[in-house]
């Protein structure tokens, strides 16, 4: 008898993770091995290092996640799901080849997963001791914004999804990360920047916002540009400087630049998924991806969700950012699909999820 268990495993980028999840939404167990500490000190992710640090983590992290899911056997679980992309190759490789060596060990399925499903698929998730509620309802729109990705696609059934707008340069996350810098606050930078604008008061800093017109496309790179001559401006060199020391900065300039371009992010991710809901009808709408921890763009949104009168899906941060419960959410999904993989299974690190 199937017991709707998928073991999944997670290392796309800087986080090593296995879980156990229970028909694509009960959590049993999950672990992740935080890299974080580890990138500080450059200020982003050394890929080289990310994929030691995941060999280093692996298998005590597979332990780990076994004994807390009181796994004593293998026929326990119906099949290993992991992610294949996108993400960083060696990065990949490591949780992919976990993978493909414990599903030809155990003669479990092995389940291939695209990464960015996974922050999808994280809105189904239940945790241990959580009550039960109503999945999220088809069609829904959903919104995913990270480091690496930001986009938004329309989904009417599981594992169906149509891709209505997508970032045409750099991915929120990473403005976010390089904002920081400049203003001189710590890695990563989305938490520090939702910090740091708390403590704004005057509000005056505005930054553009690049609407792309009528699609639902995004572009932050012009919103790069305007942050660094804010900051020239703010430390009296000119707009043209390439060195800028966001330490010399005040308290009082580093908290209003952080909410004026906080501010110019959240409007734009938050109206383009509200006006995708309202003009494709749809029923539900997810957020997810590590920005959609910030808690400034779940309240915009959530505001503009009652307006229309939807729910809001959000995972909780923890399951915001990457981690092996979210692959083993739409895991689950494949396997009832019936997709399988054998020992061929290879990394795609550019692996699209939709077009």
């Amino acid at each position: 008898m199937s017991s709707g268990r998928i073991l999944s495993v997670e290392s796309s980028c800087d986080e090593t993770a296995v879980a156990v999840v229970e028909r694509g939404r009960r959590i049993v167990a999950s672990v992740v091995a935080s890299q974080v500490q580890l990138h500080s000190a450059t200020g982003g992710i050394v890929p080289e290092v990310a994929a030691r640090a995941h060999l280093r983590w692996m298998i005590p992290v597979l332990d780990e996640s076994r004994d807390r899911a009181g796994i004593a056997d293998w026929s326990e679980v119906d099949a290993v799901a992991v992610t294949e992309g996108p993400g960083l190759a060696g990065s990949l490789l490591v949780g992919i080849t976990m993978a493909k060596t414990l599903a030809w060990t155990t003669g479990l399925p092995l389940v291939p997963v695209n990464h960015l499903e996974g922050h999808i698929y994280a809105a189904w998730l239940l945790d241990p001791d959580e009550e039960e509620k109503p999945a999220p309802e088809f069609p829904l729109v959903a919104l995913v914004v990270s480091g690496g990705h930001t986009f938004i696609v329309e989904m009417r059934d599981h594992l169906s999804y149509r891709l209505l707008g997508q970032t045409v340069d750099d991915a929120a996350g990473e403005a976010f990360d390089k904002v920081g810098r400049l203003l001189g606050l710590s890695y990563p930078g989305g938490p520090a920047i939702m910090k740091a604008a708390a403590g704004a008061s005057a509000h005056d800093r505005r930054f553009p916002r690049a609407w792309m017109g009528e699609s639902y496309d995004f572009s932050f790179s012009g919103l790069k540009t305007a942050a660094r001559h804010e900051v020239a401006q703010a430390l009296g060199l000119p707009a043209e400087s390439r060195e800028l020391d966001g330490s010399e900065l005040s308290q009082t300039d580093v908290a209003e630049l952080a909410w004026g371009f906080q501010e110019s992010v959240v409007d734009v991710l938050s109206t383009k998924l509200l006006r995708a809901a309202r003009e494709l009808g749809a029923k539900s709408i997810i957020l997810g991806g590590g920005v959609a921890a910030n808690a400034v763009l779940r309240e915009r949104i959530d505001e503009g969700a009652r307006g229309l009168g939807l729910p809001l899906v959000v995972p909780r941060p923890g399951l915001c950012t990457d981690n092996a419960a979210m692959i083993g959410a739409a895991g689950y999904h494949r396997f009832l699909a019936g997709e399988r993989s054998d020992r061929s299974l290879d990394a795609r690190p550019s692996y699209k999820l939709a077009v």
